[in-house]
């Protein structure tokens, strides 16, 4: 299967997140565990699937540039939000968001199966808290169910062109894919801890909750063990 096809499947979690909260919107304390959870698979993937990959460059500058350039990005995403006011603004970041998503799955199948599908099952779980943000956001800002529906589902289609853009990563020269390895690391990063920890810290906390940033982390890791165990 091509990159963007494994998409549908996180894009199936944010429209499934978002017409769930459109119906019941979850409380804080399940949000914010939701989050840490999400958190702490994401801060995996990013530690054992892009970062070995980062530290094996052979050219310095790319790491340079492509950290730089992640970090303006994610800046760039959090300025675009400012423009607009209220719910609006957090529609279009969470858009932004996903494309970018996208864009690091591109280059995560890029590398490998095994990489690709650990980094999907990260941002899937992301993606789905993301749903549940968005489709309170949705309600508020159309009356109409249709646009509601339609808008989850064009922001989803973010998701299929970024992979589409990161998939061709591997065909680029060594510097480029050094450079695009580390742009997909500072972005994930970013939204480890300034979107998905920040919000969470914003809600009630308690150590249970804050424990599920370790479920998540320590999840991923057996879980990669465990396909490597069976030969995958």
């Amino acid at each position: 299967m091509a990159a963007w096809q494994f998409t549908l499947i996180p894009w199936a979690c944010l429209f499934l997140g978002a017409m769930v909260a459109r119906f019941k919107a979850p409380n804080d304390k399940l949000l914010a565990a939701l989050q840490h959870l999400a958190a702490g698979v994401v801060f995996a993937a990013a530690a054992t699937e892009i970062l070995p990959d980062v530290q094996h460059s052979t050219t310095i500058w790319a790491i340079i540039f492509g950290g730089t350039f992640g970090l303006l990005t994610m800046f760039g995403v959090k300025s675009i939000g400012s423009m607009f006011k209220g719910n609006i603004s957090l529609i279009i970041l969470v858009g932004v968001d996903i494309f970018i998503d996208g864009v690091v799955l591109g280059i995560s199948f890029a590398v490998g199966a095994k990489q690709g599908a650990l980094l999907l099952f990260a941002l899937s779980l992301e993606i789905l808290f993301l749903g549940l943000t968005i489709g309170v956001e949705l309600h508020e800002v159309f009356k109409s169910k249709v646009t509601q529906i339609l808008t989850a589902l064009f922001i989803g289609a973010a998701l299929p062109i970024g992979a589409l853009l990161g998939a061709p990563v591997h065909n680029l020269p060594s510097f480029w894919v050094s450079f695009a390895y580390t742009f997909a690391l500072i972005a994930l990063l970013y939204l480890v801890t300034e979107e998905l920890l920040v919000e969470a810290h914003e809600k009630p906390d308690n150590p249970l909750i804050t424990s599920m940033f370790f479920v998540g982390f320590l999840g991923l890791l057996v879980l990669e063990a465990h396909l490597s165990h069976i030969g995958i």
